[in-house]
């Protein structure tokens, strides 16, 4: 086991400093980006022999998605972290370790803060935290990145409500639809729009979700997917749905 280092007033020992590489990749980013675990592994090893950083080891977490931080090799590098085994990590991009800003922000104040004194490196986006403006552009990327992902939800969110409202197509078929011959227009189903009828004709009376699932069983009336029961919230969401 690593000998716990001596920590001094910033958080750095004497000499060059100590790392861990972490490393990570899912199996659907794998197979778009390339991004593989030996890869990364090379980039952290070139990165920390030409900024004189003592590489310790390397932790791995495969198939794992960064949604997240509990994960068997980012926690081993925390650990080392937090016992003063290492006075930083190194990454290839700052999505290895989280894509969500709340963890950054939870990771910055434990670990990469001035005051906490653990240093992070990210190869790809130049980040060092020895300096403060190595701080500061690590918070200012997690911001900008936050607000990118938001901006495309909601542009993804309102191009699925436009394709919706011209009667398109999205995702699975809705209830109350069926696929037009051309496969992409939705067209009325008369038995699932009588049934919608029936739903918000319950509604009005009072009727609550559970009651109704009870009553379109006993109708004896199919959910999309025949051989289902009907849920409670599946009634929900169908009543939630505009009136077309």
């Amino acid at each position: 086991m690593p000998r716990k280092r001596r920590i001094t007033r910033v958080g750095l020992s004497d000499g060059p400093l100590e790392v861990d590489g972490y490393v990570r990749v899912s199996t659907e980013e794998q197979a778009r980006e390339g991004l593989s675990l030996i890869f990364q592994e090379d980039r952290i090893r070139a990165y920390c022999g030409l900024y004189d950083l003592r590489l310790v080891r390397i932790a791995r977490d495969a198939g794992v998605s960064a949604k997240t931080l509990e994960r068997d090799g980012l926690a081993a590098v925390l650990d080392d972290l937090r016992q003063g085994r290492v006075d930083g990590v190194v990454i290839l991009k700052l999505d290895r370790l989280t894509r969500r800003l709340r963890d950054w922000s939870d990771l910055i104040d434990e670990f990469f803060s001035d005051k906490a004194g653990r240093r992070l490196f990210s190869v790809n986006d130049s980040i060092d935290t020895r300096s403060p403006s190595g701080r500061m552009v690590l918070n200012m990327i997690m911001t900008v990145a936050q607000w990118e992902r938001e901006e495309i939800a909601y542009r993804t969110a309102t191009a699925l409500q436009g394709k919706i409202a011209r009667g398109e197509r999205c995702g699975r078929i809705r209830f109350g639809y069926r696929l037009a011959p051309d496969g992409r227009t939705l067209i009325p189903n008369p038995r699932e729009q009588a049934a919608i009828a029936f739903m918000r004709q319950w509604e009005a009376q009072g009727k609550t979700y559970r009651e109704m699932a009870a009553m379109l069983e006993e109708l004896g009336i199919e959910t999309k997917e025949a051989g289902s029961i009907w849920r409670p919230g599946a009634i929900h969401r169908i009543l939630s749905r505009p009136i077309a």
